[in-house]
């Protein structure tokens, strides 16, 4: 199975702590976010890996090389402007499409830890035959992604503005999104935007055109968004008091 993880950002919202390194080699409780990324990972089966960078590019090709790819063939997507998470994903749209296969990928921010079951994730997309699934949770964000009872996308919410709905439904449920997705390789081929852009973006239009865009609902599992000092401060703590089993 193969993977794409997100490690372009310049994380300013980690500074200090980014200021002599890219994010993703940013450390928590002796080891890198990309690490603990690529571990959760390759044990849910993947051992194919393309990781975007940006800030500090070298710094990661670099660290890679000294880990050897931690066992698994990992590829590096070079992006010389930030191209967000949309773009990012269809500059490096090649590597699942090198062989004609229907497997799903996943898509995983660096700087998100967490225990949710991926690999129940990725059976709960194969067994609705989705587009893209969706790791949320019912907890406090400033944007939410709106669902219907049968947790298709239909819309989104940012903030206090008027709710974005793309497939009118009764009774939409505001779930935050968790940074983790499973996509199905067709999905590339049907991105319409250029450049840089959000993949949320592309999630609502193909969701207008009632195509299946879901929500996994992982409720349940320790998460974690590590974009703030005090994350890794409190990740540390959760480990230590084993909250957090990693």
């Amino acid at each position: 199975m193969k993977a794409m993880v997100l490690a372009a950002g310049l994380g300013t919202r980690l500074r200090p702590l980014t200021n002599d390194r890219p994010k993703a080699l940013v450390e928590v409780a002796g080891r890198t976010l990309l690490e603990i990324t690529l571990s959760r990972l390759r044990e849910a089966g993947v051992n194919q890996v393309i990781v975007n960078v940006h800030h500090f590019a070298d710094m990661v090709c670099d660290y890679l090389k000294s880990r050897q790819n931690f066992g698994m063939k990992v590829e590096v997507s070079r992006e010389d402007i930030l191209l967000d998470t949309g773009g990012g994903l269809k500059k490096a749209a090649y590597f699942f499409l090198r062989e004609a296969t229907d497997e799903p990928f996943f898509l995983h921010n660096v700087d998100v830890i967490s225990t949710i079951d991926l690999n129940r994730m990725s059976q709960v997309h194969k067994e609705n035959r989705a587009l893209a699934t969706l790791a949320v949770q019912d907890r406090k964000t400033s944007r939410y992604l709106l669902f219907d009872q049968k947790l298709q996308l239909c819309g989104r919410r940012v903030s206090d503005e008027e709710p974005e709905i793309v497939r009118p439904s009764e009774n939409l449920k505001a779930l935050a999104f968790s940074g983790i997705h499973v996509i199905s390789p067709r999905l590339l081929g049907m991105m319409q935007e250029e450049a840089a852009f959000s993949i949320i973006k592309t999630y609502l239009e193909l969701a207008s055109r009632e195509e299946q865009i879901l929500g996994f609902r992982a409720d349940e599992f320790y998460w974690q968004d590590m974009g703030k000092p005090e994350s890794i401060l409190q990740v540390t703590e959760d480990l230590k008091n084993k909250t957090l089993q990693q």
